[in-house]
């Protein structure tokens, strides 16, 4: 089933990639700048760090992360992306999982192995990267009015799965998201929690190579949480200066209602020298290649456990 959805998604993505037009992806200077470049020197390892808000059924998280290119070839590379991340407490009567505010000192991990290819011209770079991730969520206290007992600390896992396809003017981004494991667990006296099964898909356009806009639409879905339906998400993400990018994201669905969040990530290293860095960032489509994959959390939601017995 895994390889089929991961053969789905990138079918998708390359079924709706806008065919390369001159006038779209660059200048003829441009294209030359990019058929020069060696990607044995701008692809290198990465390390810094990452933070971001709570959003919908995600924490306020900080941590650390890296991208390891494992074999850089004269157009592709595989390549090894991991972070780990601090997980802090809600915002006190605002929680993200919707009935119970998520207490702080858990740890979250995310791990991908990935392959990423250029095009004979170098106008699309276009990827497949699957990986594992982890959390424990603890529970809080419920901002509901209802007094909870017996919090416990559970943890989640889920398979990820991504496609993606980027140009110099044009992003697409498809990803499933698959709960293993214990789905469904009770968090405290009152209510249960759940890992959500999500797919998406992700339109994005260059608004200048710094400054990114996307829309997506996302499916959820777990029976237990009584939750089955769409959300749609929209994201600006600025890269201030090369490795440093800011993000903001605002998201509707049922499940959620609105949710507003902000992002971080810092990376050092990267290419070879400070000209070759600023030569990449200015080529979304070459500074693709060493991007951190995107949707790397275990969605969470949490219902109403004490209609059930407690076992």
């Amino acid at each position: 089933m895994l390889r089929r959805l991961s053969a789905g998604l990138l079918a998708s993505v390359v079924a709706i990639a806008p065919m390369p037009l001159k006038a779209q992806d660059g200048s003829a200077d441009d294209l030359g700048d990019v058929m020069s470049i060696s990607l044995k020197d701008v692809v290198k390892p990465t390390l810094g760090f990452q933070g971001a808000l709570q959003g919908a059924g995600t924490p306020n998280q900080a941590g650390i992360g890296g991208f390891l290119p494992l074999s850089v070839s004269d157009n592709s590379v595989w390549f090894l992306d991991a972070l780990i991340n601090a997980n802090f407490a809600d915002r006190a009567g605002e929680s993200s999982i919707i009935n119970t505010d998520v207490a702080g000192g858990t740890v979250s991990t995310s791990t991908r192995l990935g392959y990423r290819w250029l095009n004979s011209d170098r106008s699309w770079m276009y990827g497949l990267n699957a990986g594992y991730d982890s959390r424990s969520v603890k529970s809080g206290d419920a901002d509901t009015g209802v007094n909870v007992t017996n919090k416990r600390t559970v943890g989640f896992q889920q398979i990820a799965l991504n496609a993606e396809a980027v140009s110099n003017s044009w992003t697409l981004n498809g990803y499933g998201l698959i709960p293993v494991g214990d789905v469904e667990q009770r968090l405290n006296s009152a209510y249960n929690a759940g890992a959500l099964n999500t797919y998406g898909l992700d339109v994005g356009y260059f608004i200048s190579p710094q400054l990114h806009a996307s829309v997506g639409y996302y499916y959820q879905h777990r029976d237990q949480e009584e939750v089955d339906g769409s959300g749609v998400l929209g994201r600006l993400a600025y890269e201030m200066t090369s490795g440093v990018t800011a993000g903001l994201n605002i998201s509707y669905d049922k499940a959620f209602d609105t949710r507003v969040s902000a992002d971080i990530k810092v990376r050092f290293g990267g290419a070879s020298t400070t000209a070759k860095r600023k030569e990449v960032q200015r080529l979304p489509v070459i500074n693709a290649l060493t991007s951190t994959p995107s949707n790397r959390d275990v969605r969470v939601h949490d219902s109403c456990g004490a209609c059930d017995p407690w076992d």
